[in-house]
C-alpha cells in the first residue's frame, strides 16, 4: 500500500486556473475537449510533449478515433497548436502546446469584465432613470408605468439618457404624461436621434421651419404634429 500512495505522489500536480472550470462553455468547449486538453497539460508537466491519440485516449473514455477527431478540431478551432522545438543536441520535434487556450482563456475574462462593469452600469442607470421619474411625477410609479419604461429601454432600445431627456421636454411642455413622452419617442427614434445633442439640433431645426410656417398667408401648423418646445438646461 505505502508503494501505491509513493507512486501516486510520484504523479505530481498540475494547477489548473479555477477560471478554466467557470469559462470554459463560454469558450464553447465541452467536457470532453476539456479534459483532453487537461491531460495533454499532464503530459506536458512531464516533459512528454507529443503524446499519441491512443495515450490520450487511453485515460479517457473515448476511442481513439475520436480522440483524433477531437484534437483536429481544437487545431482548428485555436485552443491547441503544434510547434517546433529543437533539443539541446540541435534535433528538430514537434510539441504540442496549448498557449492559445490560455490566450483565449485571457480574452473571454476580459470580456466577461467588460460585460459586468456595462451591466453594472446599466442597472444604476435604469435606477436613476425610475427615480427621475418618480420624482417628477411626485409620486411612486404604477406597475404599468413602470412596464412602459422597461419596454422602451428592453423592446424600443432607447438608451436612459434619452428617455430622460423626453422626460424633460414634456416638463418644460406641461404635458406630463407617458402617453407624450412615449410620443416624443416614437418621433425622435423615427428620425434616426440617438442622443441628447441630435434631440436639440432637432428641435432647433423643427422651431426654425414652424416659424417659416407662422405667415398667415400660410396653411397653419397642424396640432396633431407634436411640438417640441426644447429648452436649453
Amino acid at each position: 500500500m505505502k508503494s501505491n500512495v509513493l507512486a501516486w505522489l510520484e504523479e505530481g500536480n498540475i494547477t489548473i486556473p479555477s477560471l478554466l472550470f467557470s469559462e470554459y462553455r463560454n469558450l464553447t468547449l465541452n467536457e470532453t475537449e476539456l479534459v483532453l486538453l487537461l491531460n495533454i497539460l499532464t503530459f506536458l508537466e512531464k516533459g512528454k510533449y507529443f503524446p499519441t491519440p491512443e495515450e490520450l485516449s487511453g485515460r479517457m473514455t473515448i476511442s481513439t478515433a475520436e480522440c483524433n477527431d477531437i484534437l483536429r478540431r481544437l487545431l482548428q478551432r485555436g485552443f491547441l497548436e503544434i510547434i517546433d522545438q529543437y533539443s539541446n543536441d540541435g534535433i528538430r520535434f514537434e510539441k504540442y502546446s496549448i498557449k492559445p487556450l490560455w490566450e483565449r482563456l485571457i480574452e473571454q475574462f476580459l470580456v466577461s469584465q467588460r460585460n459586468q462593469v456595462q451591466e453594472t452600469t446599466k442597472k444604476t442607470e435604469e435606477m436613476d432613470l425610475y427615480t427621475c421619474f418618480e420624482k417628477e411625477f411626485g409620486r411612486p410609479l404604477s406597475p404599468f408605468e413602470c412596464e412602459s419604461l422597461a419596454m422602451w429601454m428592453d423592446d424600443d432600445h432607447h438608451d436612459p439618457v434619452i428617455i430622460k431627456a423626453a422626460l424633460r421636454e414634456a416638463v418644460m411642455s406641461g404635458k406630463l404624461n407617458f402617453r407624450y413622452i412615449d410620443r416624443i419617442l416614437f418621433e425622435w427614434k423615427k428620425n434616426g436621434i440617438k442622443t441628447v445633442e441630435q434631440a436639440k439640433n432637432h428641435g432647433q431645426k423643427f422651431r426654425q421651419k414652424q416659424l417659416q410656417k407662422s405667415n398667415p398667408k400660410e396653411q397653419t401648423y397642424n396640432p396633431s404634429v407634436p411640438f417640441y418646445n426644447w429648452l436649453e438646461n
